[in-house]
């Protein structure tokens, strides 16, 4: 069970190897957490982030879960919360994709959305159920303010972002009052190996800084959590730009 400052003592963390994830979960280790599940891919950097986590103290077991195999998804996640309630669900799977070459292989753009939409839709509601029968728990998703706006940039990316955005604000609609928290973090540029090589966006973040944010969104039960907070104020002021000036923008 969570304790009263809303910290988990178990965590189901979608996308295993996620940077953001594993340095939020190791920030809830130092904290409370005790057993965590990583779900991902069977892969050497499952097995290595699982051993890293160990290494803290923790409970760790690996999963095998496929962001592009939905079909699997209720049996997969149902023997971890049949293994006993889980405190806390991170869905921080997702593809970035390369813009130039998935705008000229549909077949690439298809799967970022996939992976990014309608595998978390799936992911998401299965573990919503649980939390649901359990009567407790968080579902924190890994949104982006890549979905805001459309830039010519990313806006492969940014659509499969907005999708998951709206669908996890609805996902918490639907679970308020039944004692499920549905918190959705939306990071600017994150300093990670995904963006490795890409030209640095005013302020970029680290997952040490998103993981400090999601534990002050937990405590705070909060609903929408921003990293920077700055960045709430900057994207409402282009959301609302006209169009024709958005586009001369350096985005």
């Amino acid at each position: 069970m969570k304790d009263a400052f809303g910290l988990p003592q178990s965590l189901l963390v979608l996308g295993g190897t996620s940077e953001i994830a594993l340095a939020t979960a190791r920030r809830l280790i130092a904290r409370r957490t005790r057993t965590v599940w990583l779900a991902g891919r069977p892969s050497p950097a499952l097995e290595e982030a699982a051993g890293q986590l160990r290494g803290l103290g923790a409970d760790v077991h690996t999963v095998a879960f496929d962001a592009l195999d939905p079909a699997s998804h209720e049996a997969v996640l149902g023997k971890v919360f049949a293994e006993g309630d889980v405190d806390m669900v991170l869905l921080a799977f997702g593809l970035l994709g390369d813009q130039a070459r998935d705008e000229r292989e549909p077949e690439a753009a298809v799967r970022v959305a996939q992976t990014n939409y309608t595998g978390a839709v799936s992911a998401g509601l299965v573990c919503a159920r649980s939390l649901q029968s359990q009567g407790h728990g968080s579902l924190v998703v890994m949104s982006s303010v890549a979905g805001e706006r459309a830039r010519r940039a990313n806006f492969i990316y940014g659509s499969s972002k907005a999708g998951l955005d709206v669908f996890a604000q609805g996902l918490g609609d639907a679970l308020h009052g039944t004692g499920v928290h549905v918190m959705v973090v939306r990071p600017g540029f994150v300093r990670t190996r995904m963006t490795a090589g890409l030209p640095e966006a005013p302020l970029a973040t680290t997952p040490e800084a998103v993981a400090t944010a999601v534990e002050l969104g937990l405590r705070r039960r909060t609903e929408t959590v921003w990293v920077p907070g700055t960045l709430r104020v900057v994207m409402a002021a282009l959301r609302h730009l006209p169009r024709g000036v958005f586009r001369r923008l350096p985005v």
